[in-house]
């Protein structure tokens, strides 16, 4: 299977802190692959580096065999390239449609795509006219990644879209995401939650201090409770 996107000896320095120590990973195409690891190890920066949102120091980022290290941000996204980041990127003074309006390539949207959309997130049409402010933080959540999936992506990087949500709407967004890979979708997920991360992801990236310390698929990982222990601190039950 072909490689969507690699890193190659990727080094970043945030500051004085060096925080990427020479990166090495494939993201398979059409698969996704999850990106786990403790706090702080480097998780979010890897993917705020690949978006071009922090610059490598050095090192080299192919996607499709193209060089994107050294491309600005809005070039990476006219690549195919969608980033849900941690911290729920909406913009708080302007409604649920324009922030959608905004996301989509000429500002124009597609019906059916927008059906599909609500199909998933059915508060999204609800408050299709209301400021994305006035919105709880797992409205937000999904604007956030209705954002990012308004038009078809190559690659979706998406940075624990779990987080602080209720079970139910974690449930639609594992289906949401599947069905998002069942259309062609490649995708870079950081998740904490391990029953979303054991039903999504096909292979496993593990990181510790900067690096890369694991690969392998992530049914194996999750089948392997005393590795998990060894590489996270704690078993992936204990994520939940």
């Amino acid at each position: 299977m072909s490689n969507l996107l690699k890193l190659s000896g990727v080094h970043t320095h945030i500051g004085r802190y060096h925080i990427l120590q020479g990166i090495d990973l494939a993201v398979p195409q059409g698969q996704v692959t999850m990106l786990l690891g403790r706090n702080g190890a480097g998780k979010t920066t890897t993917l705020r580096t690949i978006m071009g949102l922090w610059q490598a120091s050095s090192g080299e980022i192919t996607l499709g065999g193209e060089r994107i290290e050294s491309r600005a941000t809005p070039d990476i996204a006219r690549l195919g390239v969608g980033y849900v980041p941690e911290s729920m990127a909406v913009f708080s003074d302007l409604t649920v449609k324009e922030n959608l309006v905004l996301a989509a390539r000429d500002a124009t949207m597609d019906d059916k795509q927008l059906e599909w959309i609500f199909g998933f997130f059915p508060a999204l049409r609800r408050f299709w006219l209301s400021r994305a402010g006035s919105l709880s933080g797992g409205q937000k959540q999904m604007l956030s990644i209705a954002r990012a999936i308004i038009e078809p992506r190559k690659l979706l990087l998406i940075d624990e879209p779990t987080k602080g949500l209720a079970p139910a709407i974690v449930m639609a967004l594992i289906e949401c995401l599947k069905e998002i890979k069942r259309k062609g979708a490649t995708i870079l997920l950081v998740e904490q939650n391990f029953f979303a991360a054991r039903e999504l992801g096909d292979n496993v990236l593990v990181m510790d201090n900067g690096t890369i310390v694991h690969r392998g698929e992530m049914a194996a990982l999750a089948a392997d409770v005393p590795l998990q222990e060894r590489l996270l601190g704690l078993s992936l039950e204990a994520h939940q």
